[in-house]
């Protein structure tokens, strides 16, 4: 079943789309999807800045840095054109403090940086890295400085986290228990904590837990630390629903980003439908590491007939003792050479590797049984393709209306410039194709 394609050029070269999300479970490519994208928005003339919040740091290795953090890093310049590539990784507290300082008095901010309860949840507070994650998109898209910012989101098993952190860690902020919290402090410290202390019962477990994690002191410290931070609540919240309505505008795109396995492409749609569901414009889906053969009419099945046929002979009598060697070599030399073109490179490097320890170990492997171990690997890898396809076609068939590009499997990492620059060819050049 044949979909749209995705044309990757077209999105990259919009002036309107100033955002691009990739999102998508872990392991399926997109800090690699968001380098490539990045530096091919870069090397066509804008002004890219690639937001990674992989703190694996494979974006760093594979634009030739030796570290990211929370500023902009020129990767790339372009050269007699206008276009240049920068990459930053976010830094959760340090744009969590940047929020702080730039929302509050010297004096409160440093109360607030210093109190116990503050450090822990700027530290690891769950939805803070999502959070904050869209508080430095939201700054970067507010100094106008970039043509296009490029967003590799968190790894995470549900849509829910990356768009719903900012909402919910806003609401946390800005919730009655907050204020609740915030009381003592207003109203005598150490004493008024003690008769809240008596009166909360019903927040004992909750208080415990806090307890263990951050100490005896757990309760006044967050209400020294709400109490600093109630001029801020509002802003909280605002920020995350600018955020949101930034999330939803049409100069944002949202591109999925999925491996061809039964689980990527579950999760991909459950983005799909919750990308629809809020509104949230979807560009494509960015299909990676999907497996293709050079002779595509060489079935599995002929493949394996093929191989079975080769493997009976080899227990056949050998060739007459007359037989010029030269004679034997000239015809075996047509049934390998088939076999071969029908492989990817991968797979006959597997073979000679195979062939060479049976060298060396005395044991010099016959043309038939080399022949017939390509054609069983090729058997499989045609098998690969097939189940791909299905499961593909499965999705396309749920979603004709989602354009998808796909990036063929590469036999090694994607570990620099040239590699990135490969990738980002491949996603162009699906534009040329029917499907």
């Amino acid at each position: 079943m044949d979909a749209d394609p995705l044309d990757a050029d077209a999105l990259l070269d919009d002036p309107e789309i100033r955002i691009i999300v990739c999102c998508g479970s872990g392991g399926v490519g997109k800090t690699t999807t968001a380098a490539a994208l990045g530096l091919r928005a870069a090397e066509r003339g804008r002004r890219v800045v690639v937001l990674t919040i992989d703190p694996a740091r494979r974006l760093a290795q594979s634009m030739g840095l030796s570290e990211l953090d929370n500023t902009p890093r020129l990767v790339k310049d372009g050269g007699e054109g206008s276009g240049s590539l920068h990459a930053m990784m976010l830094d959760m507290k340090r744009t969590f403090d940047e929020v702080v300082l730039s929302h509050a008095d010297p004096e409160r901010a440093r109360t607030i940086l210093e109190n116990p309860f503050y450090q822990s949840l700027s530290a690891g507070f769950a939805g803070t890295q999502e959070y904050m994650a869209m508080e430095k998109l939201g700054q970067l898209r507010a100094t106008d400085e970039w043509d296009l910012i490029v967003v590799d989101t968190p790894p995470s098993r549900s849509a829910l986290d990356f768009l719903d952190a900012p909402a919910r860690l806003g609401s946390f902020l800005d919730g009655r228990l907050i204020r609740i919290l915030a009381a003592p402090a207003k109203v005598g410290g150490r004493s008024a904590m003690r008769f809240l202390n008596v009166g909360m019962g019903v927040f004992s477990g909750v208080f415990g837990v806090l307890g263990k994690v951050l100490g005896a002191n757990v309760l006044e410290d967050v209400s020294t630390f709400v109490a600093a931070m109630d001029s801020m609540f509002g802003g909280f919240r605002e920020r995350a629903d600018r955020t949101y309505r930034l999330l939803q505008a049409p100069g944002t795109a949202f591109l999925v980003v999925a491996a061809p396995e039964r689980d990527a492409l579950r999760e991909a749609a459950y983005f799909v439908d919750r990308l629809d569901a809020d509104h949230m414009p979807l560009a494509g889906l960015v299909l990676n590491r999907v497996h293709t053969t050079e002779a595509p009419q060489l079935t599995a099945e002929r493949a394996l007939a093929a191989a079975e046929v080769l493997e009976a002979g080899e227990a056949s009598e050998p060739p007459e003792a007359s037989e010029p060697p030269e004679a034997t070599a000239a015809s075996e030399a047509p049934q390998v050479s088939a076999a071969s073109e029908a492989l990817e490179d991968s797979e006959i490097s597997e073979i000679s590797e195979a062939s060479e320890v049976s060298e060396v170990s005395g044991a010099p492997a016959e043309a038939e049984l080399l022949t017939a171990g390509l054609l069983r690997l090729h058997a499989e890898h045609v098998q690969v393709i097939a189940r791909e396809r299905r499961m593909r076609d499965r999705f396309v068939s749920m979603y004709p209306h989602v354009p998808v590009a796909e990036v063929p499997a590469l036999p090694g990492d994607v570990h620099d410039l040239d590699g990135l620059h490969d990738i980002a060819q491949r996603l162009a050049e699906q534009a040329g194709r029917t499907g």
